[in-house]
């Protein structure tokens, strides 16, 4: 036994003054995408688009947000270096959630926090967690919410291996595709994991693409279409905080349709516009939270009165919790935030795909 644990004690130390080495991400396998057709790997809209949908549209889908590389490694030490492409900052949002890593391990079949990626400016280097036993380990790393990837490198061990990953987590056979806005998009996560999209990837273990646009969840066709491409276990449109009411009496059944068309029996959620936590006080918000879900629920009610199946309605009661702590700015989720309306929708995603 004392033998075992000095050779264990002298691998450690010997590794501790081993080098990093860096590999390029870009043979590992990629979670979160609708398409592989972008421009460049680390993006989320087909390249077919670039000169079709508006251009506040298409930039914001050269984020990353909702992307995850997968890979295995005995590495002591899991580092990276990244570069993202604009070097984004925004006053209410953290920059670890806006263009940092945040790095999950593979424990007894759950995903745990291993460490995050804080970046400092457009080029970054970072060790995500270190002082590790060296033994094998299953590993996934999310990129950046709010900015793009432009390049990805891991680094771990001069003599650890850094391979595919051995088990199949999670499942990217007909994923959770998600519609949405900035919360969507994960505005104001303080890192990637903590997205509602990311949370509910790890806890059903089934890979979830996130389509969030901040300020551009207005129903564009074009998007539809982008998840009418993609055989999914389920589609969730949570579409309405940037919708107007004109733009969803206009558009949102044909959204619909792009999708019912392909995908006839497929599971498809309709969610309301969260009472935001300063409704209470600004009445033209109240008005306008308001008028959107009415025209959300009575498009909802016209569809069941007409015979479609497989259709279902989240109301906005209980996304957020009622005591008003959930947000940043009255809108924006936090951490918090994000996690009760995981826990709302994971019941529901649950069933759909089993």
């Amino acid at each position: 036994m004392r033998i075992k644990t000095f050779m264990v004690a002298l691998c450690l130390a010997g590794i501790a003054h081993a080098q990093l080495v860096y590999k390029d991400a870009s043979s590992l396998p990629l979670l979160g995408k609708a398409t592989t057709h972008t421009l460049t790997r680390y993006e989320r809209l087909p390249d077919s688009l670039e000169h079709i949908s508006r251009a506040p549209l298409w930039e914001l889908g050269r984020n990353s947000a909702g992307l995850a590389v997968r890979f295995r490694s005995n590495s002591t030490r899991i580092a990276a270096r990244w570069e993202v492409r604009s070097n984004m900052s925004m006053s209410h949002m953290t920059d670890t959630g806006v263009k940092g890593l945040d790095l999950y391990c593979l424990l007894n079949g759950r995903w745990a926090f291993a460490g995050s990626g804080r970046p400092q400016g457009k080029s970054n280097e970072a060790v995500l967690v270190a002082n590790m036993i060296p033994e094998e380990r299953e590993y996934m790393l999310y990129l950046p919410l709010y900015d793009g990837i432009t390049s990805l490198e891991i680094g771990v061990d001069t003599l650890s291996m850094l391979e595919q990953p051995a088990v199949r987590l999670p499942m990217n056979k007909e994923p959770i595709v998600f519609y949405g806005t900035s919360i969507l998009q994960g505005g104001c996560a303080s890192r990637p994991g903590m997205a509602h999209t990311n949370i509910l990837s790890r806890w059903l273990n089934r890979e979830c693409i996130n389509l969030g646009f901040s300020g551009n969840g207005q129903l564009d066709l074009e998007i539809a279409e982008v998840m009418a491409a993609v055989d999914a276990s389920a589609y969730v449109l949570d579409f309405v905080p940037n919708a107007t009411v004109e733009q969803i009496n206009e558009r949102a059944e044909k959204f619909y349709r792009i999708l019912r068309s392909k995908h006839p029996r497929t599971p498809i959620l309709f969610v309301e516009d969260p009472i935001f936590a300063h409704t209470p006080f600004d009445t033209k918000m109240a008005r306008e939270v308001r008028e959107k879900n009415e025209a959300l629920t009575a498009l909802f009610r016209s569809l069941l009165q007409r015979g479609e199946k497989n259709i279902y309605f989240l109301s906005s009661e209980d996304i957020i919790g009622r005591d008003g702590e959930a947000t940043v700015d009255g809108i924006h989720f936090t951490d918090l935030g994000f996690m009760r309306y995981a826990r709302v929708l994971y019941p529901l995603l649950r069933r759909f795909i089993e």
